[in-house]
């Protein structure tokens, strides 16, 4: 925990600080979307089967004329149990009787109809084009939409292993201005894919850079001394409502999936141009036996900060003996297996990673299914984005004052809640079941938030990416098994939502099992973590004249 001293001389929370939470706030906005954005690419319009008497332009039979669309669409296809069009049937034959028939109509029987062999008419009153319309991922191709959302997070669960990996070995910046290049190309591609498959290639590809992306952004708070780290990842989450509400104005905006996806992936090669100007971690520079770089890295940002003798106070010598039990400690870094064997490292994974996997499961569950939940996806996706917003300005506050335990148990037990009370709201009451989603939405991101925070000051430097990285993934796993645990609506409609309801209710009360760190320090070594085994108490009360405001510099602006 020497880095802090040596970050103290450069300027711990200055214009350097400052300004790069700012651009990377910025490019973040364009990363967040992608997570959620089969609610628009992937929307299902309204449908029924394509019909000769109705949809061909070249039908020149009188007696058609004289009847209404109404009265062509009555004859051609069969009803459902709520006397609404088929979406995936029609007859055989035109049923021209059924004209003349007042009130009730019969059942079709199973000869009289046939599937939709000659394709279907859609809906395009809400978007022009999606890839259900361009690929006919309807009827008993529909499950390929849940198909296309779980390729995604795939790929994020992908992109997690190895990012964190690559991050640990070759530095977060590197990791991080490939994953900018490669976000570009495969999203331009995607926009452009001739077929379902390679559609769902690219978007593997996507979820791997998405994923990886947002993860080395966070790591970059090792550019922060402990005194701040309460306000940087609420301000990340900031950065992420944003893009869902701008997001939803776009997808409003542009209702033609192609162009969507286009004016979300070219602003990254612009993004991977500017973003030569970041600075590495020097944290991990020095924690990865690399004290000549770290201490460049260092004096790079002092620069940037106006600090004029940071130079002679920066030197080899003090930064290698402020640093030696860490660089020590870098010389024999543990594996993964290492780790595993540890079991007080071994318990904070598996606690963080459940608590994760418990709270992205609701939340995708919510945030990818917007169109059960109420009529207007470009509103609800809006809201959405507010209550994100309104969540994450209430995150200084909470991490402040409020216990790390204490709060994440509240919040994932309301968010527990309001899931399951959608099981007792029916479909017509739109209104409540989206004010239900919100409020849950809402908890689960500003549990989110603090679940971040939590993970940051638990674990040590020296292991942080590859521990942030399985955390993730438990998180990415979620999040592609939340739209196929929708597809158990068909056994039982509140099936789904009870197991989006259950899993934040357990993690809430196993939390409690991880350690309080509020106001407390990073930790750099395995042997921190040791030091703190026995560390369950209440944090001690900060002297009031110490009390800051506190900024952890990663991410974002004022909310």
């Amino acid at each position: 925990m020497a880095f802090q001293d040596l970050l103290s001389q450069a300027g711990d929370l200055w214009r350097f600080q400052i300004v790069q939470a700012v651009f990377l706030s910025i490019f973040t906005i364009f990363a967040y979307p992608h997570f959620v954005l089969d609610n628009f690419t992937a929307f299902t319009p309204g449908h029924r089967c394509w019909v000769h008497i109705l949809d061909n332009d070249t039908v020149s039979d009188n007696d058609t004329r004289t009847l209404s669309q109404d009265a062509l669409l009555r004859s051609s296809i069969p009803l459902d149990s709520n006397m609404r069009p088929e979406k995936c049937r029609r007859f055989v034959h035109t049923q021209w009787h059924l004209l003349h028939l007042n009130g009730t109509f019969p059942n079709a029987s199973d000869p009289d109809t046939e599937p939709c062999v000659d394709g279907w008419v859609y809906d395009r009153s809400t978007f022009s084009s999606t890839i259900v319309t361009e690929w006919d991922l309807v009827c008993d191709s529909q499950s390929l939409t849940s198909v296309a959302k779980f390729v995604f997070m795939a790929g994020t669960m992908v992109g997690a292993i190895l990012g964190g990996h690559l991050s640990d070995r070759f530095g977060r910046k590197l990791v991080l201005r490939w994953c900018y290049l490669q976000l570009a190309i495969v999203g331009i591609c995607s926009a452009l894919a001739p077929s379902f498959l390679i559609y769902c290639s690219l978007r593997f590809l996507s979820g791997t850079a998405t994923t990886t992306l947002l993860t080395n952004t966070i790591m970059l708070i090792e550019w922060a001394t402990y005194r701040f780290q309460a306000m940087g990842i609420p301000l990340a989450m900031c950065a992420s409502s944003i893009a869902f509400m701008t997001l939803a104005g776009l997808a409003f905006a542009i209702r033609d999936w192609h162009i969507l996806q286009l004016v979300l992936s070219l602003p990254y090669f612009v993004i991977f141009l500017t973003s030569r100007w970041l600075l590495e971690s020097a944290r991990w520079l020095i924690i990865n036996n690399k004290p000549e770089e770290g201490l460049k890295a260092l004096r790079k940002a002092a620069h940037r900060n106006g600090m004029k003798n940071a130079r002679d106070i920066l030197t080899l010598e003090i930064l290698k003996s402020t640093m030696k039990e860490e660089l020590e400690a870098a010389q024999k870094k543990p594996s993964l297996c290492e780790l595993l064997h540890m079991p007080n490292v071994r318990k904070m994974i598996f606690l963080l990673s459940f608590t994760r996997f418990a709270n992205f499961v609701t939340f995708y569950g919510l945030s990818l299914h917007i169109q059960h939940l109420g009529n207007d996806v470009f509103l609800l996706q809006t809201l959405f984005g507010v209550v994100i917003l309104l969540a994450n300005c209430v995150a200084p506050w909470a991490l402040k004052h409020m216990n790390r335990r204490v709060s994440q148990m509240f919040l994932l037990s309301l968010l527990s809640v309001c899931t399951l009370a959608i099981i007792f709201v029916p479909q017509e009451m739109q209104t409540l079941r989206e004010v239900l989603a919100t409020l849950g939405l809402g908890a689960s991101s500003l549990a989110s938030t603090v679940a971040y925070t939590h993970g940051n000051e638990v674990i040590p430097t020296i292991i942080r990416a590859r521990v942030m990285a399985i955390n993730a993934n438990f998180a990415n796993i979620a999040g592609a098994l939340a739209p196929l645990a929708m597809i158990l609506s068909v056994y039982s409609p509140p099936l789904p939502w009870i197991i989006y309801g259950v899993f934040p209710f357990i993690s809430g009360f196993l939390v409690l099992l991880l350690p309080e760190t509020r106001n407390k320090p990073l930790i750099d070594t395995i042997q921190d973590v040791k030091n703190r085994k026995k560390d369950f108490r209440e944090p001690k009360q900060e002297d009031p004249s110490m009390e800051v405001i506190q900024f952890q510099g990663i991410l974002g602006a004022d909310c």
